[in-house]
């Protein structure tokens, strides 16, 4: 078995524990403590790539881009300081959300499906997930897109029931057992909460280790991690019961759903032009509200100082020259190229969408209502990037049927180990009357079901076929009424009265 963690790599043989894991190292007066390891992962994990991405993501995600944090500054000879004189508007734009909703929205809206020859498992199994597991796996589409990836625990609950929780991925240190990220070694989740200590308002870190059967408890105490004694004494305990029986999964009971292979936000590959987009547009903004009023030119002006001229100018309308032959007042409308600073603006705004791989909306391009051929090309970046998300999560998904599994034969609903196909209903966007068109054409060529099954207005096939038969049975008894035909007008299997 093998820990990468950080820059450490353990090993020790397939099925040890955490005490024989420690024991290799027992002659070694060098070697860590498992607290101090674990102690040294989330220090790690705090001041990584990947976690800082995991703040940016959900940052950006809000619209709390990092234009806020932005000053304006002049020097000074005591240094830089705040000019506050000066305009500072700050427009985020919502980029990132509008992306990350298109895609979820496109993926991860429409209820899911399961593909199976047992369907008599396939209902154990959505019995198993619950009703609500289709927002489960939209949640978990949101917080992979703006995280790089989302964490999944599986628990079974005091009554007996299969129960999965969302963790947030910024609380969790995964230790993986190979390079690939596949399968899971261990996982460290810390948290900070507030307890009461007496009358005393106090904040503590606490931590949990997950192994392949027991959890372990902690409190970050400094720069140590002591038990956590109001928390099963810290441990180990054993992942679930089974009547008075402790029981472990088998495996660590945490599910990775990947945003993509590396595990990065969406908004690792865009966030310099959101940046860029941000600033420019606030730099126009502050130059329209320096530059509204005119500049004034002065010659020869007889006045003491600029607030007394403005003040004439605004109360007398007219102003005080000394020199009569050279003094006046002169005008400077400052300008800006609108053109040059809105093909700048535009091309960004491309650029974000392209390089973010979501639907162009420039539909000049295309028509107001795009072909079939036009519509797949319009899609052909979402539909690349949500390739990239349903990949990870039908892997994901793979890893919790084991646990489902693991739940139904001890439930004694009995021992499945069936292959099993998740299938994502996408939301594809159609050109309504070219599919019409299509159906119509269709007829006798193809079964009058799957036609109705294509049709963009038909949500309940069977219920639609119902109404259908319904509907020409009625024609039927009208136009043997009209021609008196009515003992003829039976419809094939309707029964003689």
């Amino acid at each position: 078995m093998k820990c990468e963690a950080g820059d450490y790599q353990y090993s020790s043989k397939e099925g040890d524990n955490l005490f024989n894991f420690k024991s290799l190292f027992r002659n070694n007066i060098n070697i860590m403590t498992t607290e101090e390891i674990l102690y040294n992962e989330i220090q790690e994990f705090n001041s990584s790539d990947k976690r800082a991405w995991m703040v940016e993501g959900d940052k950006y995600y809000r619209v709390e881009n990092d234009i806020y944090n932005r000053r304006i500054t002049r020097q000074t000879e005591s240094g830089e300081v705040t000019d506050r004189s000066k305009a500072n508007n700050k427009l985020a734009h919502g980029f990132i959300k509008n992306l990350v909703d298109e895609k979820i929205g496109y993926l991860l809206t429409k209820d899911y499906a399961l593909k199976c020859d047992n369907e008599e498992y396939i209902k154990k199994v959505k019995d198993a997930l619950g009703k609500y597991f289709q927002y489960t796996l939209t949640r978990l589409g949101y917080e992979a897109s703006n995280k790089g990836i989302a964490w999944l625990q599986v628990y079974i609950d005091e009554q007996g029931n299969f129960g999965t929780m969302l963790i947030p991925s910024e609380q969790c240190v995964p230790l993986w057992k190979d390079n690939t990220h596949t399968e899971l070694d261990g996982m460290i989740r810390f948290y900070v909460q507030t307890v009461y200590e007496g009358k005393e308002k106090k904040r503590i870190t606490r931590v949990e280790y997950y192994t392949e059967n027991e959890v372990y408890f902690y409190v970050m105490d400094g720069e140590h991690l002591i038990p956590d004694i109001e928390q099963h004494e810290g441990g180990p305990i054993l992942h679930y019961r089974k009547g008075e029986e402790g029981r472990g999964w088998g495996k660590v009971p945490f599910i990775g759903f990947k945003n993509n292979a590396i595990e990065y936000p969406d908004v690792r590959f865009i966030k310099s032009l959101i940046d860029s987009y941000d600033k420019s547009r606030s730099d126009i903004d502050n130059f329209i509200e320096e530059t509204k009023n005119l500049i004034y030119v002065l010659k020869g002006y007889g006045g003491q100082d600029l607030g007394e001229f403005m003040r004439d100018l605004n109360y007398y309308r007219a102003i005080k020259i000394d020199d009569v032959k050279d003094g006046g007042v002169d005008t400077l409308t400052p300008k800006i190229d609108i053109q040059a600073a809105k093909e700048h603006f535009e091309q960004l705004k491309r650029d974000i969408n392209e390089f973010g791989q979501g639907v162009p909306k420039d539909l000049d391009k295309f028509g107001n209502s795009p072909s079939g051929i036009s519509l797949k090309f319009l899609y052909a970046g979402l539909d690349l990037k949500c390739n990239h998300l349903e990949v990870e999560f039908k892997r994901a998904f793979e890893q919790l049927l084991y646990f489902v599994n693991v739940y139904l034969a001890e439930d004694g609903q009995g021992a499945y180990d069936e292959d099993v196909e998740l299938i994502f209903n996408r939301d594809i966007q159609i050109n309504e009357t070219e599919a019409i068109s299509n159906c119509v054409a269709s007829e006798d060529v193809i079964s009058q079901e799957t036609i109705i099954a294509n049709h963009p207005w038909v949500s309940d096939v069977e219920g639609e076929l119902e109404k259908l038969k319904k509907q020409k049975e009625e024609k039927a008894k009208v136009a043997a009424k009209a021609f008196g035909t009515d003992k003829f007008s039976k419809v094939d299997g309707e029964d003689e009265e």
